[in-house]
């Protein structure tokens, strides 16, 4: 039992109706005090977005493997306790989906429709342009509202050549080419809509969903208590090498693939195991 500390500050936010398909709600914790605080964060069978602010949090699995957290990191499903340390002063914000919302939701909204470019968001994490935006909010619920307004605009009908982009999912297909096709507009129609909407190249976008199918491969091979089998994933995805999904994953997530799976083995395992 840890001991109780009334200087730590905790807050479970919910989330409007509207967005409810996404978020099951939101985890706010702070340490006023003046030394570390270690607490345990329990078991959500969900995927979860972590953002800390202050110094950098670490994460501990029941197997004694940590990791360190500077800006944000994505981590589940989460089926075992995590035990997280907040130094002083220091403060986290966790996003709780619901059931695949991340994959299936966040897998376009994290590159916006806002006119940032991939480069620039994706610097540290895929989530590193978010945590500068929200890192100078005072309270967390100003912090969840501005995630929330991030969200919206994937909640509304989208346009259907938009729909075709963000969706499109064979990437061994031009989509420019297979989507003006389909319309029977110009390839040039499709690119500037892309780039009006997007901010960013149909290169770019696939170099993301190439990622993002390998993440999903991962954890679906974790559930089923499978061998990673890494060149499996190099040729499904079309990766060139593994060189170029090590590249990937430092690229996106800022760890290398081999410490992704060993915490991700720690948190996805059942207790009952």
């Amino acid at each position: 039992m840890h001991q109780l500390h009334p200087e730590y500050h905790q807050l479970k936010i919910s989330v409007p109706k509207e967005f409810e398909n996404v978020f099951t709600h939101f985890y706010y914790a702070k340490n006023n005090s003046s030394h570390p605080v270690t607490k345990t964060l329990l078991p959500s069978y969900q995927t979860i977005m972590l953002f800390c602010f202050g110094e950098n949090a670490f994460m501990t699995t029941q197997e004694q493997t940590t990791v360190e957290v500077n800006q944000c990191i994505v981590l589940g499903p989460v089926r075992q306790p995590i035990e997280y340390t907040l130094p002083a002063g220091t403060s986290i914000l966790v996003a709780n989906f619901k059931d695949n919302a991340f994959y299936r939701f966040f897998g376009q909204a994290v590159i916006s429709s806002q006119g940032i470019h991939p480069g620039k968001l994706l610097q540290d994490n895929c989530f590193t342009e978010l945590w500068h935006q929200i890192s100078v909010l005072p309270s967390p619920e100003e912090k969840v509202n501005y995630i929330l307004h991030f969200c919206k605009p994937y909640l509304q009908d989208q346009d259907e050549i938009i729909r075709l982009l963000s969706n499109f999912a064979d990437h061994g297909l031009n989509p420019i080419k297979t989507i003006a096709e389909q319309t029977r507009q110009s390839e040039r129609n499709i690119q500037l809509k892309q780039k009006e909407q997007f901010g960013y190249s149909s290169k770019e976008l696939a170099r993301y969903t190439r990622f993002l199918k390998a993440i999903m491969i991962i954890e679906k091979e974790l559930e089923s208590n499978k061998k990673i089998e890494w060149f499996s994933i190099i040729d499904e995805c079309g990766y060139f090498d593994q060189s170029q999904l090590i590249h990937d994953f430092k690229h996106f997530i800022n760890i290398s693939p081999s410490q992704y799976l060993k915490f991700q083995k720690d948190i996805c395992r059942s207790g009952s195991e």
